[in-house]
């Protein structure tokens, strides 16, 4: 132990050196717009609670039948004795909601992800990756048998570079995400199937940044891109704009869902998704089918921050998205800014290697429709005056 301590401590230091280190600010409320960080009332701009349903009182509300109903926990895996009724009810409203025969639930996007590769593909099959996937993407195509390429991110010709070497391979499967959580691009999606049908591949779109409110009906990116029949699986998660708690799924054909359920380890040996979560998740997406209230309130406040942050004299990736990154490069001034930020009760996060490249990072900004006009001003001019203390912009 000593050994392993020292050299533990020393990766530790020169995290804290490199001003890397991630301290983790503890909050004494609900998820909200509005939360207690160290009994400190601050405005929150850095969950993904995009449709401010994390404490929505209909979804508590629904949860607290659910806990009265169907318990606290099943103690088991699906197969033995952890799947409820409301667990198929569940997987069958999602599957209409995104337009596929079927949907298996996993108590994570993670999970879906890293059991999606291994149990599809094998030896004689190719994966074709963004570079900027989410890690559990990566750490999912790490775990299958199956070759890999990257292509560049967003670069359709490297990725018809990719599939003209995969040619000779039994399947192709193309994985992206459907939003890249670091700069909130939308992936071009309409190109990756054009070039998937050109050279016979799958596409798989991992759309935990899009699911509940990008697209006319809040389908995803996969809507909001017109792919929706196109893109032959997806993963997402429950634990973002669906009420923020926890779980996901991947939605595909009958065939697939099926041989996942066979043999997707984290399906087989996780236990299954608490009853809670999985009856208020049908409510979510029955809110969400019914009205795009709380769709058009995001895109309105995603627009009017976007468009004001600039005018103060800030970088910010381009895009429609609610993820905002203020672009800073070094990682100490983002992180002085997140603290400076703090102390004017403004609750944001500086994001810098290995989470994003070195040189460039960042605060990310995330626009929740839970936000008022007054609140994103308040923080807006946060912003301001933080630029002129910094002296950012002389």
């Amino acid at each position: 132990m000593d050994t392993i301590s020292k050299r533990i401590s020393s990766i530790i230091n020169e995290i804290k050196n490199d001003g890397l280190y991630k301290d983790e600010r503890i909050i004494s409320s609900q998820q909200n717009s509005e939360i207690l960080v160290e009994n400190n009332k601050v405005l929150n701009f850095c969950a993904n609670n995009y449709l401010g349903l994390s404490n929505n009182q209909e979804l508590i509300n629904y949860a607290k039948i659910a806990l009265d109903k169907f318990g606290f926990g099943l103690s088991s895996v699906r197969f033995i004795c952890g799947t409820q009724n409301i667990h198929k009810d569940l997987e069958n409203k999602i599957s209409i909601f995104l337009e596929k025969e079927d949907t298996i639930l996993y108590t994570s996007c993670f999970d879906a992800n890293g059991g999606l590769y291994e149990t599809i593909l094998d030896e004689n099959d190719v994966i074709i990756s963004d570079e900027l996937n989410h890690a559990s993407i990566i750490d999912g195509v790490r775990l299958s048998k199956a070759k890999r390429f990257r292509y560049k991110n967003s670069n359709m010709s490297d990725l018809e570079d990719k599939l003209k070497q995969c040619k000779n391979f039994k399947n192709r499967l193309i994985t992206t995400d459907g939003v890249f959580s670091m700069d909130g691009y939308i992936a071009k999606l309409d190109e990756i199937c054009k070039l998937a049908k050109k050279y016979d591949a799958l596409v798989h779109v991992d759309d935990s940044h899009a699911t509940g409110f990008l697209g006319e009906k809040g389908k995803g990116s996969i809507e909001y891109c017109n792919v929706i029949d196109r893109v032959d699986i997806v993963t997402s998660t429950l634990g973002k704009a669906l009420g923020g708690a926890s779980g996901g799924f991947t939605s595909s054909s009958k065939e697939i869902i099926d041989l996942l359920r066979q043999k997707s380890r984290p399906y087989l040996f996780s236990n299954t998704i608490p009853p809670v979560i999985t009856y208020t998740a049908i409510k979510t997406i029955d809110m969400l089918t019914e009205s795009d209230k709380l769709r058009k309130k995001l895109m309105k406040n995603t627009s009017y921050f976007r468009k004001k942050i600039q005018s103060i004299g800030y970088t910010i990736k381009n895009g429609v998205h609610p993820i905002v990154p203020i672009m800073l490069g070094d990682a100490k001034l983002a992180q002085k800014i997140s603290k400076e930020m703090l102390k004017m009760n403004v609750f944001v996060i500086g994001f810098s290697y290995p989470v994003v490249p070195k040189n460039e990072a960042r605060i990310r900004v995330q626009i929740s429709s839970s936000h008022s006009k007054e609140q994103l001003d308040y923080t807006l001019n946060a912003f301001d005056e933080v630029a002129k203390k910094l002296n950012l912009f002389i």
